[in-house]
């Protein structure tokens, strides 16, 4: 048993809520016409790197769907590691106010920790 976050993933999108009570890693939710898995994640697992994170862990912020996920990997991939986070701004479709609601889930840690040294 955890707590922390629940965490919804489904095709288009994660969905990530405080938890209030303790949850199963692994359960499922059913509904009318749906059904979702449910993983826990812990705390300590954010703020999350964009230097290193996949497209489901971005997608795991709110604010970021499949396309944003993709361009911020797209520009990662074409122009090397982010050196702050002021750099998403490069990214199409991230503005000012879009960057100061994801500041607090994503962070640029320094090159030296993403090569392990």
């Amino acid at each position: 048993m955890q707590t922390g976050f629940i965490v919804l993933a489904m095709a288009t999108s994660a969905l990530a809520l405080p938890a209030t009570d303790t949850i199963n890693p692994g359960a499922t939710v059913e509904g009318s016409g749906y059904r979702v898995a449910v993983a826990a994640m812990q705390e300590q697992q954010l703020p999350i790197d964009v230097n290193t994170a996949s497209e489901d862990e971005l997608q795991l912020v709110p604010g970021i769907g499949p396309a944003m996920a993709q361009r911020i990997i797209s520009w990662r991939e074409q122009h090397g590691p982010f050196e702050r986070i002021e750099d998403l701004l490069n990214v199409r479709g991230i503005g000012v106010k879009t960057l100061e609601k994801l500041r607090p889930y994503l962070v640029v840690r320094p090159k030296n920790a993403i090569q392990g040294r």
